[in-house]
């Protein structure tokens, strides 16, 4: 599947399939490995010319936002399906190919009736997919919004000891609550644990002796309970801030504990269907937007060939798909197949153009041409 598409139109002179012939004919000569197809376009309602102008304006701002909810759709399906570790699926309009759906393009009569202004026809496909960014951005923002709570929870249990939560490293029989006796646990800098075990017992008064046990170690500190009288854990938690050890709150709570479990348990199913409700939509939407993009293609063909040729319509659409080595051999076969006068109109000002510099566009030619990006 090719990623990069030209959709031109060619003004037809004597006949459409005879201008069809010739441009097989020299494709096949001269870039056979050129794909070349037919890009079918209904006879459209042409209206004035002042509307044509009018809209000819905003199709290219219109197919620029088009173009880029359908890309970051794209991009959304392949960061899920990365973060899924699922094996990336070929996107899909009604179960077509996205690429075959190009290729092979079909006008929906029902969808955008041909008797409709092009006008409204643009509104309404402008209108549409700002719709599917709209929720596009609200179902991202749900999911990021679970996403984040998991991340913060992961972060608390996966930080270091200065702030991680410690309710999953601590068991009952670590700490001791009595009447009078308290557990406190110290975070203490993985160099100074020497300091701190000959220190701990005489930082206040009423410290049970040999009381500190170490639970955990990372890159950074170590975990220690010490256990002593209630009354001067105030005082042993100034003691402690002075010689750089840092006294965690800490309450054991089975009740708690398991609430977070459960918790976490309901954010991570949670995510997992947002995830896959989000996947699902997105494949579907990709569909709609690049049906409705291919729809806006063919109005902006038929627009800017009326414009260009002239009236009545008579003009040949086609799309091609040049490798970057043959797009200069199907530049000069296109050019060759246009009109000699208005080829000649349209060559740049070093070869004489009359249109040269005008609107400052480099790829100014003497045909309706334009190029599309699918992947």
């Amino acid at each position: 599947m090719a990623s990069r598409y030209w959709v031109v139109s060619l003004p037809v002179q004597n006949s459409a399939s005879t201008l069809w012939n010739s441009l097989q004919d020299q494709i096949s000569k001269h870039s056979f490995d050129t794909p070349l197809y037919r890009f079918n376009i209904p006879n459209l309602r042409v209206g004035t010319l002042d509307s044509l102008l009018a809209l000819s304006d905003d199709l290219l701002k219109s197919n620029a936002f088009i173009e880029g909810v359908s890309h970051k759709i794209r991009r959304q399906i392949e960061e899920l399906e990365r973060i899924s570790g699922l094996e990336t699926n070929a996107l899909t309009v009604d179960g077509v190919p996205v690429d075959s759906y190009l290729t092979r393009f079909v006008w929906d009569e029902a969808k955008y009736p041909t008797m409709s202004p092009l006008r409204e026809i643009v509104d309404g496909i402008h209108t549409q997919v700002a719709k599917i960014e709209d929720d596009l951005k609200v179902r991202v923002a749900e999911y990021n919004n679970v996403r984040g709570q998991l991340n913060a929870i992961n972060r608390k249990q996966s930080g270091s000891l200065a702030v991680r939560d410690l309710s999953n490293l601590v068991k009952p029989e670590d700490i001791v609550t009595s009447e009078h006796l308290v557990t406190l646990l110290a975070v203490v800098p993985k160099y100074s644990q020497k300091d701190w075990l000959s220190s701990y017992e005489t930082l206040t008064s009423y410290v049970v002796p040999r009381s500190s046990k170490k639970l955990y170690e990372d890159n950074e500190y170590a975990l220690y309970t010490v256990t002593l009288f209630g009354r001067v854990a105030d005082n042993f938690r100034t003691s402690a801030r002075e010689r750089g050890f840092q006294v965690r709150d800490f309450e054991y709570s089975p009740e708690a504990q398991e609430s977070r479990k459960q918790e976490l348990e309901k954010l991570m199913q949670d995510q997992d269907n947002l995830r896959s409700s989000l996947l699902q939509w997105c494949y579907a939407s990709y569909g709609e937007v690049f049906s409705s993009w291919m729809h806006f293609c063919a109005v902006r063909v038929f627009a800017e060939s009326i414009l260009r040729y002239g009236l009545p319509p008579s003009f040949l659409a086609c799309v091609l798909a040049p490798s970057v080595k043959g797009e200069k051999k199907v530049r000069t076969i296109l050019e060759g197949l246009c009109d000699s006068t208005n080829s000649t109109y349209w060559k740049t000002e070093d070869e004489g153009g009359a249109m040269a510099g005008l609107g400052g566009d480099a790829d100014a030619h003497p045909y309706v041409s334009f190029t599309i990006t699918v992947a």
